[in-house]
């Protein structure tokens, strides 16, 4: 199968074009217009697992992004989705919706570990392929001033559970058992065996 010339990326997440440039992949990006509702896209279903919850998001935005190509009239190309979530045991924590859930978020990882996981899924109008990675992080204890002048500096909203290993927060993680580009947003390794069964040589 030749290689396509770029893919499609379906993230506005300036870190998941970033480590596609990484690894040497082409992209444009396709993002929700404003009639789509994205944002309920990840809405949690009930008692989902972490697992369960993160694939099935994951899936949903491939869907919304194949539609989103077929009315845009634009040329055909594989399209790569994904999705992370923080997760303690089966409490998923998404994105924190204010500085109050950002604070709760935090405290809760504070000295303790929790997983980071990322689904990645690539398609075309009729294949889908799809992965998914785990890590563990390890949080020190943190003190309510560090946690608060964290959430005043605005980094944690729109990061799901409300930090970002490549902000400040990554003098806190004492321990990681996994991936780096993982926990960025886009697992590297997967993403890169994912895109090799689309003709890419990575």
């Amino acid at each position: 199968m030749p290689r396509p010339d770029w893919i499609y990326l379906a993230s506005q997440s300036p870190r998941r074009a970033q480590l596609l440039t990484q690894i040497g992949v082409p992209h444009q990006l396709l993002l929700p217009g404003a009639d789509e509702d994205a944002e309920a896209i990840e809405a949690v279903i009930g008692n989902e697992a972490p697992a369960t919850y993160v694939q099935r998001v994951t899936r949903a935005k491939l869907d919304a992004a194949r539609r989103r190509l077929k009315a845009s009239g634009l040329p055909a190309a594989p399209i790569l989705c994904a999705d992370t979530t923080v997760a303690i045991g089966r409490r998923i924590l998404g994105k924190p919706q204010d500085a109050g859930q950002a604070h709760e978020m935090l405290a809760s990882l504070a000295g303790r570990e929790h997983r980071v996981l990322t689904a990645v899924a690539v398609g075309t109008a009729r294949r889908t392929e799809q992965a998914l990675h785990v890590s563990k992080v390890r949080f020190v204890p943190l003190s309510q001033r560090q946690i608060a002048d964290y959430v005043a500096s605005g980094e944690p909203m729109g990061k799901a559970g409300a930090y970002a290993i490549q902000s400040a927060a990554a003098a806190w993680i004492a321990h990681i058992s996994g991936s780096h580009s993982g926990i960025m947003g886009l697992p590297l390794h997967e993403t890169a065996t994912l895109l090799q069964a689309f003709g890419w040589k990575i």
